[in-house]
């Protein structure tokens, strides 16, 4: 009959000599420094961006969507309109960009379900960052597709003769604040990208906003021409104000009034969704 010599205190001493092999070869370098805030929104918004070069499918919404849009509001009402294909377009094209980057937004909410269901939120929640950096990144990145999606609905336009009185600059400066508008937007969608069980649950929900707000709207035609009970409606709406402050800028004739409302709206918007975006977020 034999008996085993007993080995665990070997066993012991040999991963005991393993922990100090491994505290001597993690205190022997320099401790990096914690990445800043802004460090960590525009790595995420970077790794958004590389969705992109890994489907760029994604480019479809950004690129042949607005194409699409010019081409066939143009070509199709601007003569019986405004009698003219360009002087339709000087109205149309501004209101056609509002009309585009606004409803592209709502893709924000449904990537961000998607990665939900996927578990990646998951994985990112267990980093040791500034949780709210995760959705910064992630509209820093939507924010390139929507200067995308403007830069194609402008040159376009410029190809088909589109020449605003305000030059360049009154271009620049009316798309940059419809970026501003658009990124503090798109966080709804963000929040309801948290709340919405699916994505397709939060497009649904999403098209029962956008396409009445957008349509309902002077972006295609002059609310003077509308029925009287119908004015109003018109002129208060949410997006009729920025596509008259996009358009008067780009006019060189700045509307202060629809411009100090898309910039107050901004704020107001910014700061009601991004506390409520974290608060779902860390009891999610």
């Amino acid at each position: 009959m034999t008996t085993a010599t007993p080995t665990r205190p070997r066993e012991r001493d040999a991963f005991e000599s393993d922990i100090d092999r491994v505290r001597a070869a993690l205190g022997a370098g320099t401790r990096p420094s914690r990445p800043s805030v802004i460090s960590q929104s525009f790595t995420f918004g970077w790794r958004a961006l590389l969705k992109i070069k890994h489907v760029p499918e994604q480019l479809g919404d950004v690129t042949m969507f607005p194409i699409m849009f010019v081409l066939m509001f143009t070509y199709l009402f601007g003569g019986a309109l405004a009698g003219s294909v360009t002087e339709y377009l000087q109205f149309l094209l501004p209101g056609i960009l509002v009309q585009t980057v606004v409803m592209i937004t709502m893709y924000t909410g449904h990537t961000l379900n998607k990665e939900i269901q996927r578990g990646t939120f998951d994985r990112t929640r267990t980093l040791p960052i500034w949780q709210p950096t995760v959705f910064i990144g992630a509209l820093l990145g939507d924010a390139a597709r929507y200067t995308m999606a403007s830069t194609v609905i402008l040159t376009l336009g410029l190809i088909l003769g589109f020449r605003p009185d305000g030059g360049l600059p009154g271009m620049v400066l009316g798309t940059l604040l419809l970026l501003v508008f658009c990124f503090c937007f798109s966080w709804i969608w963000t929040a309801l990208g948290l709340i919405m069980r699916s994505p397709e649950a939060l497009m649904g929900a999403s098209m029962m906003i956008i396409f009445p707000v957008t349509f309902v709207s002077n972006i295609f035609v002059d609310p003077s021409t509308m029925p009287g009970w119908l004015q109003p409606i018109v002129e208060w709406n949410p997006v009729s104000l920025l596509a008259t402050a996009v358009r008067g800028i780009m006019a060189g004739d700045a509307p202060m009034f629809e411009v100090m409302w898309v910039l107050a709206a901004s704020v107001v918007l910014i700061s009601v969704f991004a506390p409520v975006t974290s608060y779902i977020y860390r009891r999610k």
